[in-house]
């Protein structure tokens, strides 16, 4: 299993805009169609990463809290599907359903937007403020595959507090780690 470390794209930087289509649904979606009224998480995912396998359950959890909340939630996969059939976008629908996702799960064939992200690894996570103006990026929570740590989704889940709080972020984010972005 590779151990891949987020970019940890600068604060502040303004989401890059995409039109990319949901492997759910079949329409194309933009991400001012997605944005959440007070925020919106992206996250850069994938069907076959361990690191992803054993935090879905909590993606699929913080998605239906806080999507009532005003924060829009969306996957992206970025994966070279023709050397990872397995998370081809047929695939995608299926890991959707079976994990429940309540949110839209997208294929970025040319990986130009994992590109304008700055995305690494999978799972990579993004919280941007109703403006679309970066506030957090980086893990879930400190656990990983085999370190006995449960997933939580505390780092992510205090940003998303603090934004619909209006109080102060940590400054202190740590880097997502897992599957490196499967490269074309």
């Amino acid at each position: 299993m590779a151990r891949t470390a987020s970019n940890m794209m600068p604060l502040g930087t303004v989401a890059p805009n995409f039109i990319l289509p949901d492997t759910i649904t079949g329409k194309t979606m933009t991400l001012n169609q997605i944005k959440g009224e007070k925020g919106t998480v992206i996250m850069f995912i994938c069907n076959h990463c361990p690191f992803v396998k054993h935090v879905n359950p909590v993606i699929a959890e913080l998605a239906d809290k806080y999507q009532s909340k005003g924060i829009a939630f969306v996957g992206i996969s970025s994966n070279d599907v023709e050397n990872y059939p397995q998370d081809a976008p047929h695939l995608m629908k299926q890991t959707a359903i079976s994990e429940k996702y309540s949110f839209p799960y997208l294929y970025d064939e040319s990986q130009e937007v994992a590109r304008a992200y700055e995305a690494a690894c999978t799972p990579d996570f993004y919280l941007f403020d109703e403006k679309l103006s970066l506030i957090y990026r980086g893990q879930l929570d400190d656990s990983r595959p085999g370190n006995e740590i449960p997933p939580t989704g505390i780092d992510l889940s205090n940003a998303l507090e603090a934004l619909l709080n209006n109080t102060p972020l940590n400054q202190v984010q740590k880097p997502s780690i897992g599957c490196n972005i499967k490269w074309k």
